[in-house]
This record gives structure tokens, C-alpha cells and sequence, in this order.
């Protein structure tokens, strides 16, 4: 019988956090939904992060996903925006981690590269090829969507693979699976 999982893909931001959700049986995966968190409403930066962490959570608890990809900020010249992105980041990540769900990030670029196999691809080139993989009828406008999909299919293709980085559910599987850098 053909193992199942469903991946979860984040693409974290302040302003708008796209997702996607894809199906995994075997080696085929299929689309399941994606969206988006439109934050633009909200003025409070910690309010934003709440409502992060509230719709991740809804996520989980609708799909049950048993992995989580997401993409990871780039560095940029605005320090203040790196920061705002990294704790958007940082909130998706603790939602998952408090439902031990393994966590997973990748660059930009990687996920380009993963998904058109171009890591300078433009957001609607890999729009257009998740739409051939996964057969979505409309290319959503805000390609925030996209790009939390491009990472969940990032995760699919590189699962398992020796260049990605590891994952871990908490400080306790990472002791687990790294005991000889433990020291005693």
C-alpha cells in the first residue's frame, strides 16, 4: 500500500502569508487548496503575528499535515523588513513545533530552482508550472498563494534528498538524531 502525507507550504510575510496544501500517495502528489492571510488590515506588527499563528494552527487542525515546508526569508537591504519576516517565519514555525509537526525551510531561490528548475525563475513562472503539475484551474492574482504551494512542492521533491537540511520536531529529536554532538 502507498504511504500518504499531506504537506504543508508557508510562504511567511507581514502584509500577506500564502499557503498551499498538497496530497502525497506514493510518489504522485495532488493539490488540495491554497490561500491566502491578507494582514494589510491590521497596523499592530504583534497583532499580525498572533493572527499568523491562530491561521496556521486553523490549517493544522483542518489538514493535519504531517510536514511543514516553508519558505525562508531572503536577505534584503531593510533590516526592520528582515526582522518583521523572520518573526512571521518564526511564529509559523512554532505553531507547527507545538504540534509536533516536523519543520522544514528553504531559500527563495531554492524553491524556484525545485519547482522550474531555474532559481531565478520570475513568482509567475512558477505559478504557470505548479498549474501544469497540479492542474488548478485559475492562477491565483496575489501569487503569495503560489508561493506556499512552490514550497510544499518544493518539500515534496526534495524529501529525503542529502542536501537538504534536517528537520526536527523539538530540541528532544534533535538530541535524538545528533547524540555523538552531544557532549556529556
Amino acid at each position: 500500500m502507498a504511504t500518504e502525507k499531506i504537506i504543508l507550504g508557508i510562504d511567511p510575510g507581514t502584509a500577506l502569508m500564502g499557503f498551499g496544501v498538497i496530497k502525497v500517495v506514493g510518489n504522485k502528489m495532488s493539490f488540495l487548496q491554497m490561500n491566502e492571510l491578507d494582514l494589510r488590515k491590521y497596523t499592530d506588527h504583534y497583532v499580525k503575528l498572533r493572527k499568523i499563528f491562530e491561521r496556521t494552527i486553523e490549517l493544522i487542525d483542518t489538514h493535519h499535515p504531517d510536514e511543514i515546508a516553508l519558505e525562508a526569508p531572503f536577505f534584503g537591504k531593510n533590516v526592520q523588513s528582515m526582522l518583521k519576516l523572520g518573526r512571521a517565519q518564526g511564529v509559523a514555525m512554532a505553531a507547527g513545533l507545538s504540534r509536533d509537526i516536523p519543520v522544514t525551510e528553504y531559500a527563495p531561490r531554492k524553491i524556484k530552482q525545485s519547482i522550474t528548475g531555474k532559481g531565478t525563475a520570475s513568482k509567475e513562472q512558477v505559478a504557470k508550472m505548479l498549474q501544469s503539475l497540479l492542474g488548478f484551474k485559475e492562477i491565483p492574482k496575489n501569487l503569495d498563494m503560489t508561493d506556499g504551494l512552490a514550497a510544499a512542492v518544493c518539500h515534496f521533491y526534495n524529501s529525503g534528498r542529502i542536501e537538504v537540511g534536517k528537520s526536527y520536531t523539538g530540541w528532544a529529536a534533535f538530541v535524538k538524531q545528533n547524540e555523538k554532538r552531544i557532549k556529556k
